[in-house]
């Protein structure tokens, strides 16, 4: 292993920094002094890998190939983390995660603005966030450990809009980009890099997976197709894979599941099927397990069904809803340890599971108001 040890390495004459070939690792007590500049600034004829910080956003960014880009380095918030420890209770991403309502729709289809949150850890009813920029009906929802992205759905017709809160800290969403079309019922996986959007209408089914930064604003950028175009489809995550499932490719729903690999882009590959077929579900994730619960086939549904992300297959059942109901979330609501559903046919009920074994759902609490098709984040699912 090649190694340099210095007590600090700084810029020298110029704008560029000295390259360093062939090292593997640099030690120093004291500190290393990346290149910087600006976001205007940025190389663009670089090899992925290279780092530098940005002195617009304050941060340390990598570039990660010219499909990709720039994307910064994010610290991890240990209030969302929780206890890191061997053998914890809540071991991984468990303590404080929040799951969030946003958007949906009334009993007449009408948009609804109202954003809510509960701690995921702790039984209750929701609380008031903030509203959306503008009321939305059926978009869909995705989160890394910081930041929470609504996109799509409509208001009152199909949008592109792609709106972001930051989940610590309550208050209404802002703009953050477009998605490549305007559709509605995207489904939506994401990892702490990347969030990835799949299918949806508007005004007609789309195949198209795109994909954005999280930590960057901007527009959606192209990633793959799905293997048919279709609505209504429901998306679990592991770190690395995506999976969507199930959804209405034509006059009835599926039952089919395919998979991505979110750190690199190309078409859905087949993992398997669901036990039946159906669209519209809930979803909760642990890093090796994804829960879907309920929904519609089409007439609603009380299934729940799992299944292990790394390992193509065919769901396995789960346990039951509380009742049969359809027109649920679009999103991944939970943490490593609890999977939370709400948004149903017009009510504010959220029930839950605990992923790790197999059973009914049971009563969580109640949304501030009764919708159906709000989108659905956490900032502690599986794919963190």
């Amino acid at each position: 292993m090649s190694e340099i040890n210095a007590s600090n390495f700084k810029k020298e004459h110029g704008d560029l920094a000295p390259d360093l070939v062939g090292v593997t690792e640099l030690t120093s007590p004291y500190f290393f002094v990346p290149p910087s500049g600006t976001t205007a600034e940025r190389p663009e004829d670089c090899e992925p890998g290279t780092l530098r910080f940005n002195t617009d956003c304050g941060s340390l960014e990598i570039f990660r190939g010219k499909t990709i880009g720039w994307e910064q380095i994010q610290k991890r918030d240990n209030q969302y983390l929780g206890d890191m420890t061997a053998g914890s209770t809540y071991s991984g991403r468990a303590a404080g995660a929040r799951a969030i309502y946003a958007g949906g729709s009334d009993s007449g289809s009408s948009g609804l603005n109202p954003i809510d949150y509960v701690t995921i850890t702790t039984l209750g009813n929701a609380i008031d966030f903030g509203d959306m920029g503008t009321a939305t009906n059926r978009p869909g929802g995705l989160a890394n450990s910081v930041r929470g992205l609504i996109s799509g759905g409509s208001s009152p017709s199909y949008t592109d809009a792609i709106e972001f809160i930051t989940i610590a800290h309550s208050g209404n969403a802002t703009d953050f980009g477009n998605l490549t079309a305007s559709k509605w019922y995207v489904a939506c996986v994401s990892n702490q890099i990347r969030g990835i959007m799949g299918g949806g209408y508007g005004p007609a089914n789309t195949n198209v997976i795109e994909f954005v930064s999280i930590s960057q604003t901007g527009n959606g950028v192209n990633f793959g197709d799905l293997t048919a175009a279709k609505r209504e489809v429901t998306a679990v995550c592991s770190t690395t894979r995506g999976i969507f499932t199930g959804g209405q490719p034509g006059s009835g729903a599926t039952n089919v599941m395919e998979f991505i690999t979110m750190s690199t882009t190309g078409d859905g590959t087949d993992f398997g099927d669901l036990s039946l077929k159906r669209l519209t579900m809930g979803a909760g994730t642990s890093a090796t397990r994804g829960v879907i619960l309920g929904g519609g086939s089409p007439g609603a549904s009380n299934v729940i069904d799992f299944v292990t992300m790394a390992t193509t297959g065919n769901a396995i059942d789960f346990g039951d809803t509380l009742s049969a109901k359809s027109l649920r979330q679009n999103g991944i609501t939970s943490n490593c340890i609890r999977a939370l559903t709400g948004g149903y046919s017009f009510d504010n009920v959220i029930e839950f599971v605990s992923i790790a074994t197999t059973g009914n759902s049971q009563d969580f609490g109640d949304l501030t108001v009764q919708r159906f098709t709000p989108a659905a984040l956490s900032n502690g699912h599986g794919g963190l």
